[in-house]
């Protein structure tokens, strides 16, 4: 059987190639311009008839250009005779739409999923949706992977915290997960939410009363909850050493305005979008480049 070929858009390719490292492989070849009047340009350079194609693709901000440059990569490779079509997704923009709260709004996870499969692709690689349920909008086979062992090992590595925390309700079963990796308990901030950027933390839920906490969440994008959830936990008496982890850090906003007036130890996230340069925050980025080709590698012989 021809080996796959990974391709990369231009949402993070230093990514792309970190994988193509892993795997032991060449990243494909292909062009990804601008024609004039600002349109996507699509060239494929790299030989795909027949081959089982991988294109790698984070939808960060803005999601719809990077989401538009994967579907026409997709379509330029099926077009070109590709055998199979997978979706590396390391960041899946949308995923917070995955339920209708007004009544009035759309199911955008839905939509955006809908959109993937109608550019002929087979199936989607995505890493730490926002909530399981994104999955159940997709029509699509999708290998759902984690970066949680390889984030919990990192902040184990730097300096072991006391508690694990969730900033919400919704981060609850994944900061279950950390404590499980880290042998440590669990405390949950209970918030409200007053705007897409806004939050406001009510309670505290758990001993952390002169304990340096962790406090995770699938992304970090305004800091809002992040942020809201720190000056709780100092309020109720953590120490003023937190540690924040994340799988996605979009930093989008007032994020590292928030995030600087925070007594952080570390910032602890991941390559899955490119980290942003001279932040000012004490930032450890852990590359999930194993994690997404061992997925790959795994599909691959399927």
């Amino acid at each position: 059987m021809t080996a796959p070929l990974l391709l990369s858009g231009s949402a993070n390719p230093s990514l792309g190639n970190a994988i193509a490292r892993a795997l032991g492989v060449a990243i494909g070849a292909c062009l990804v311009d601008r024609f004039p009047d600002g349109e996507i340009q699509i060239e494929l350079r790299s030989e795909v008839r027949g081959r089982d194609v991988y294109l790698l693709q984070p939808t960060r901000p803005p999601a719809g250009e990077y989401l538009l440059e994967m579907v026409l990569l997709a379509d330029a490779a099926r077009r070109s005779g590709a055998r199979r079509v997978t979706a590396v997704m390391p960041y899946f923009g949308y995923a917070r739409q995955d339920r209708r709260v007004l009544g009035r709004e759309p199911l955008g996870a839905r939509a955006v999923a809908d959109l993937i499969a109608a550019a002929g692709i087979d199936r989607v690689v995505a890493l730490d949706l926002h909530s399981a349920t994104v999955e159940g909008c997709f029509r699509l086979p999708l290998e759902h992977v984690s970066a949680v062992k390889p984030l919990a090992q990192r902040v184990r590595e730097l300096e072991k915290p006391s508690v694990v925390v969730s900033p919400d309700l919704g981060a609850v079963k994944l900061a279950e997960r950390y404590a499980r990796e880290l042998d440590l308990p669990v405390a949950v901030v209970h918030k409200q939410r007053l705007s897409g950027s806004e939050v406001s933390a009510r309670a505290v839920v758990g001993a952390v009363k002169g304990a340096t906490p962790l406090v995770v969440d699938d992304m970090i994008s305004t800091a809002g909850t992040m942020s809201a959830a720190v000056e709780a936990l100092l309020e109720a008496g953590c120490m003023p050493e937190v540690t924040l982890c994340a799988s996605h850090g979009l930093f989008v906003g007032p994020a590292m305005q928030r995030l600087s007036a925070l007594p952080l130890r570390r910032v602890v996230t991941t390559d899955s979008v490119p980290a942003p340069q001279a932040s000012g925050l004490p930032l450890e980025v852990v590359s999930v480049a194993p994690v997404l080709a061992e997925a790959i590698s795994r599909l691959s012989q399927a």
